[in-house]
């Protein structure tokens, strides 16, 4: 238990997809102009992240990589699709996103309209494949290491866009000088926040 909350945490804090390895940032910047979008998406991909990062993994350890195949028998013990990894991990962020889509636009419609375009294109939000690339990269012992992992990844991301919103809604009414209005002042904001957000890495899970 103890391991699966370390990995947790750490995926919110110490390998936050935008302030550690900036993934995500094209509907981070896009749709935090207010809380309310930011906190519709960034429910969106904990939900995304939170599905695809554990059947992905299943794929993984159980179709994809060398020997995976081997429960249907020794004759398919040798055999490695790995070279499908990046074609079945996006379609499953595909799928995913897809009933998203459908459920957001059944039960909130508004938030739906405000999303607009940014709402289908979490299907190629670096952040979620980077979520599954992760996985695989770390070899997770467990589902549920991989589950813990794909949550706190999403709660990360949606932690951080939702401050960013906040803050630019905040600044809507100070004096930003006029050549930084817009992104050139979050842009800014975000870098601050990254270097914040290093302070992190120096503790010991």
């Amino acid at each position: 238990m103890t391991e699966l909350v370390n990995i947790f945490v750490k995926g919110i804090f110490i390998d936050n997809m935008i302030f550690a390895y900036f993934l995500g940032m094209c509907s981070y910047l896009a749709v935090s102009k207010t809380v309310k979008t930011g906190v519709g998406l960034g429910a969106a991909v904990i939900f995304v992240l939170g599905i695809t990062v554990p059947i992905n993994y299943l794929l993984e350890n159980y179709v994809l990589k060398e020997g995976a195949l081997s429960w249907l028998g020794s004759e398919y013990a040798t055999v490695d699709l790995s070279f499908l990894s990046f074609i079945m991990f996006i379609a499953v962020i595909a799928s995913m996103v897809q009933l998203v889509e459908m459920i957001v636009e059944k039960f909130a419609p508004a938030l739906y309209g405000a999303l607009g375009i940014f709402l289908p294109l979490i299907a190629v939000n670096c952040s979620i494949l980077g979520g599954a690339l992760f996985m695989q990269e770390r070899q997770y012992a467990t589902i549920s290491e991989a589950t813990a992992f794909g949550l706190g990844s999403g709660v990360g991301w949606f932690l951080a866009i939702v401050a960013i919103a906040a803050i630019r809604e905040k600044i809507k009414y100070s004096h930003v000088p006029a050549p930084l209005r817009g992104l050139g002042i979050t842009f800014i904001i975000t870098g601050l926040m990254g270097i914040a957000f290093m302070s992190f890495m120096g503790i010991e899970l």
